[in-house]
């Protein structure tokens, strides 16, 4: 996933860029807001300052959401509620007041990411199949050879969010925040339960395959060594 960060302050910049690296997120920064709309091709989700220099934030919000669909977060120091309306008003897609805490805006950026894709006309029919496994994204359902595979909420979260890597790697770190939208001292414990089940249920067990030290990816039961 590729991020635009739209950020004056260099010290927040030099912080926030290797904690988005670290969960698998490379980044294009902008430390002024004028141009911003030149640089999205590519981008995937967009953090955006209302602070900056040259022009307020909330134009550059509304530039950038008549000229595109990406996904736009605001992340400003900005707290009051007019500022959250005025912000979400603007086209904005979600809102996060600084200072915040990594893991929620990791969990927010994956959030408005998997909205903005589910939105998508190439997604309408909401369904992913990865060999004879279906998952049906609007119903909530899966079938593996055609049998009707009952799951609990998080296993179906867990095991669509994988489908939709197309095979790319999942870190833990990704997947906790999207399925839990949290993390805490027990999340990689209880993310390797649920995997097991997963693998029992769809009866599949080299399906969801563990990249080690990194996470979970979906692969291809022919292909598993």
């Amino acid at each position: 996933m590729h991020i635009l960060l739209v950020e004056d302050d260099d010290r927040i910049a030099a912080a926030l860029r290797p904690a988005l690296h670290r969960h698998g997120m490379t980044t294009t920064r902008l430390a002024h807001g004028r141009g911003a709309v030149d640089h999205l091709a590519g981008v995937d989700v967009v953090l955006l300052d209302l602070g900056l220099p040259d022009v307020d934030g909330v134009d550059v919000c509304r530039d950038i959401r008549a000229a595109s669909t990406v996904p736009v977060i605001v992340v400003s120091a900005r707290g009051e509620v007019d500022d959250r309306i005025l912000g979400l008003d603007s086209g904005a897609d979600d809102y996060l007041v600084k200072p915040y805490d990594i893991g929620e805006l990791v969990a927010r950026v994956h959030a408005v990411y998997r909205r903005r894709r589910a939105s998508e006309p190439a997604a309408a029919d909401g369904l992913l199949e990865v060999d004879d496994v279906r998952i049906d994204l609007q119903r909530h359902a899966v079938t593996v050879a055609g049998r009707p595979v009952p799951l609990t909420r998080k296993e179906f979260q867990v095991l669509a969010l994988l489908a939709s890597a197309g095979g790319a790697v999942c870190t833990r770190n990704r997947i906790v925040a999207e399925v839990w939208g949290r993390s805490w001292a027990g999340a990689n414990r209880t993310l390797d339960v649920h995997v097991a089940t997963l693998r029992t249920k769809l009866g599949r067990p080299e399906l969801v395959q563990t990249v080690r030290g990194v996470g979970y990816r979906l692969g291809h039961p022919e292909a598993a060594g």
